[in-house]
């Protein structure tokens, strides 16, 4: 994986709309903020068609309050199907959860794990367990990640409101007296109240926050609150729209994507000129998607009607109308419609299963992962290499039976469950799927508007040599974002 640095940055580069303003600010060499990773060499010039998912891609949702309303809704709800009240004690604390943590749903454990399943921690509620504890449950500790009846992986960015929401259960049950603590649940008289029947209680909650539709009607009422307006999202689609095809195909109904959609695009904060409608920045629009679904079969192509957002009858079969919504469908449909190559599209997403993994292996599209998180890994990885160049001393002696608590204390920067990208100097099961399945990936598709459009993104071949003093032996430059991150 490289961090490739553009030699210089287009400008005021021409467009055919007057309504948007096309200035890019220059990339500073050292503003890890905006830098785009890469995995596998893309070529920019050679992509005719440009796919955006929309929730945590377009759409950024603000953290911690996002995470924070979804919390409360899962929670609420198993407190209103029988779940003790003192449940309703517990709010959302954004340090603990993190992405790619895997919940054993016969244990009730949160383990961070490598790509092979060796546990790099694990917890019990909020208790962290040590590595002989830790061998009580996994004598090799290990776990068969293809195990998924019993290892649940917490993939997505919807997830982390879940993932705390298992640790407040067993801590929960755990603390509370009436309970006798069982090695697979908690006994109460003659009810047993088992992880995996708490852990499909909560799916369950998950299905039930989502089919609903409370979580999109509450943040349709404050988007302000939840949702991120960046003006340079309709500079970027705009750019793009001049040197290729442009398209939207998310899960979410119509009806929240036309809100989101008006929301980011139609009333950016600043804006001078008259409104552009929102369908005008894409070539084709397909929501009700399905992902995974979407990538493989799919589902009944369908018009919507975009004056009261009902599906319209029957199969559509004819040729793209532009200014149209569309219904379900596949990617092959989708690559159809738009007349383009599954090697020629660029696809951006949050999710690495439902958007990146299967429109890598079963389309051959182009990738790029959106992670939010790595604003404030960079972030912490650049404050902690500056104090400990400047001064610390290096961890690179392991004999020093000092370097596990320091290396512990780098780790709780990030979070209580540290990096998402490592745990030490190891890499996390989310890091190993980033590097195997996103071909570019950043902490937002906008950054892309800091390269010109017919950039190559040049992954070049690299002998890394891991240490424990944050440095990284490679042929130039410092390329591998997840060897930079500290110890």
């Amino acid at each position: 994986m490289t961090m490739e640095v553009p030699t210089r940055i287009v400008r005021n580069q021409p467009t055919s709309d007057p309504s948007v303003s096309l200035d890019v600010p220059m990339l500073k060499n050292r503003d890890y903020q905006h830098k785009v990773f890469v995995n596998r060499s893309v070529t920019l010039e050679n992509i005719k068609c440009y796919g955006f998912d929309m929730d945590y891609t377009l759409a950024a949702y603000k953290s911690p309050d996002y995470e924070d309303l979804g919390f409360e809704l899962l929670r609420d709800r198993l407190v209103s199907i029988g779940y003790p009240h003192e449940l309703l004690r517990y709010n959302y604390d954004p340090t603990f959860p993190t992405r790619g943590l895997v919940f054993d749903t016969m244990y009730g454990n949160l383990l961070k794990v490598d790509s092979n399943g060796n546990i790099l921690l694990c917890s019990h509620g909020f208790t962290f367990l040590k590595r002989d504890k830790i061998h009580d449950y996994y004598p090799n500790n290990f776990i068969q990640r293809g195990n998924t009846d019993r290892f649940y992986i917490l993939n997505t960015l919807f997830n982390l409101s879940e993932t705390y929401l298992y640790g407040c259960l067993v801590e929960l049950f755990t603390r509370c007296s009436r309970y006798v603590n069982c090695q697979k649940g908690f006994k109460y008289g003659d009810l047993f109240m088992s992880f995996r029947s708490m852990f499909q209680d909560v799916r369950d909650a998950m299905d039930y926050v989502h089919d609903t539709g409370v979580l999109k009607e509450s943040t349709l009422k404050n988007l302000d609150k939840y949702v991120i307006r960046d003006p340079n999202l309709p500079v970027l689609l705009t750019r793009i729209k001049e040197v290729a095809k442009v398209f939207l195909a998310t899960n979410s109904d119509y009806n929240y994507t036309e809100a989101i959609m008006k929301y980011l695009l139609e009333t950016p904060p600043g804006a001078k000129n008259p409104k552009k409608q929102w369908r005008a920045f894409f070539d084709l629009v397909v929501v009700d998607t399905r992902k995974p679904l979407f990538f493989a079969e799919g589902t009944v192509l369908r018009q919507v009607d975009t004056n009261t957002g009902k599906l319209r009858i029957g199969t559509y079969t004819g040729d793209l109308q532009h200014g149209t919504v569309y219904s379900g469908g596949s990617s092959d449909i989708v690559c159809d419609l738009l007349d383009v190559k599954g090697k020629d599209i660029l696809y951006v997403g949050d999710h690495i299963f439902g958007d990146i993994l299967k429109s890598k292996k079963r389309q051959g599209w182009k990738t790029f992962l959106v992670v939010p998180e790595l604003a404030k890994e960079l972030q912490v990885w650049t404050e902690k290499s500056r104090k400990y160049k400047h001064g610390q001393p290096p961890l690179h002696d392991l004999s020093d039976p000092n370097t596990d608590v320091v290396t512990y204390r780098m780790d709780l920067s990030y979070g209580q469950m540290g990096s998402l990208l490592r745990s030490g100097s190891r890499q996390t099961l989310f890091a190993s799927q980033l590097m195997r399945y996103a071909d570019l990936y950043s902490s937002t598709c906008i950054n892309l508007l800091h390269y010109p459009f017919s950039y190559l993104f040049r992954a070049q071949s690299v002998l890394v040599s891991f240490s424990l003093d944050m440095h990284v032996i490679i042929n130039r430059d410092m390329h591998l974002l997840f060897h930079q991150i500290p110890c």
